[in-house]
């Protein structure tokens, strides 16, 4: 009995063994690999559980890329992985540009991936050229007329220049810039709207590609429209800011007259009390003069008489100007 339950426990411990071992080592990935004539040893598929390298992840694109025609090793492939590589993606850029006969070396297809770049979609468009749209750019003539294009850019990727190379955005910026200084340069709108194509030729014998990451094919204006009199705008603010210095000016003028006309009133206030002051010293005087026999009693009285005769003239003076002033009042049409 004892002898049976110990055979029991040898053989469940035996059958635990072989499912951890096959757990650890993925003896049916090294098979599917031998079948497909791909060979990759046990040690290695081991190696890469140690390395907490996902066997299946270099196994299946390395025979895929076998199957392909492609010579690439298993340490190339690893070390990719370990980058922060994709292999999958790298392995089928490679075999989609051997089948367009595109000169792409493993070692520039795993930089461009590591780069940041989806170097399978690099090759498709490298192969199949695609068309970009830019946004609407508002360009103005020099009639002051706004004029509004949208252009479809058909670019195409430059495998050599996918690292460090501008992207798309570089791209529609470039022509956006070389549309509005396109536009800038023509005389009257008109001509926009009867050569639009025009300004893709300009636009595109910039060279605008330059390091970018793509190859311009050609730029085709999308439509074109007529916006707002950018000219008259600028005129009509630049006059209402005319009008509004001129109001400040003539405002400040005025405030300016006010203070004078204030400052001379205060003026005429002044000198009229130091007349009345004088004039109050002027009894004090003449009692003065009278007491020490300066001024006799006939004098003052000569004096009074003149003053009299002086005040006299002044009113008859005043009621002729009254008269002419009114006779010039009837003569005038009503």
């Amino acid at each position: 009995m004892f002898a049976g339950i110990s055979l029991l426990i040898s053989v469940i411990l035996i059958v635990l063994a072989v499912v951890v071992l096959f757990s650890f080592i993925p003896v049916g990935l090294w098979i599917s690999a031998l079948a497909a004539g791909v060979r990759v040893g046990i040690i290695t598929l081991i190696g890469m559980r140690l390395r907490r390298v996902p066997p299946a992840n270099i196994v299946n694109p390395l025979v895929k890329a076998y199957k392909a025609g492609l010579d690439i090793s298993v340490d190339q492939l690893e070390a990719h992985y370990l980058a922060g590589g994709n292999v999958d993606r790298v392995v089928d850029a490679l075999i989609a540009s051997e089948r367009a006969n595109i000169n792409l070396p493993f070692e520039r297809a795993a930089a461009i991936d590591l780069a940041g770049r989806n170097v399978l979609e690099a090759v498709q468009m490298s192969v199949n050229p695609k068309v970009i749209q830019t946004p609407l750019v508002s360009a103005v003539a020099k009639d002051g007329i706004e004029v509004k294009v949208m252009a479809r850019v058909t670019v195409r990727a430059n495998i050599d220049r996918l690292v460090g190379g501008a992207g798309e955005e570089t791209v529609l910026a470039r022509v956006g810039e070389g549309v509005v200084s396109t536009v800038g340069s023509m005389g009257n709108h008109k001509e926009v709207l009867e050569n639009p194509d025009s300004i893709s030729r300009t636009v595109l014998e910039k060279g605008l590609d330059a390091g970018t990451a793509f190859e311009i094919l050609s730029i085709d204006i999308a439509d074109v429209d007529v916006g707002r009199n950018i000219g008259a705008k600028l005129q009509m603010d630049q006059a209402e800011a005319d009008k509004n210095i001129a109001q400040a000016k003539a405002e400040e003028r005025r405030a300016m007259a006010v203070a004078r006309e204030q400052e001379m009133r205060a003026a005429v206030e002044e000198m009229r009390a130091k007349v009345v002051e004088a004039e109050a010293e002027v009894p004090k005087a003449m009692a003065d003069a009278l007491r020490q026999g300066n001024l006799g009693v006939m004098d003052y009285y000569n004096m009074q008489n003149v003053m009299a005769d002086t005040g006299m003239r002044q009113n008859i003076a005043k009621m002729d100007d009254d008269k002419e002033d009114k006779g010039r009042n009837e003569h005038l049409p009503r």
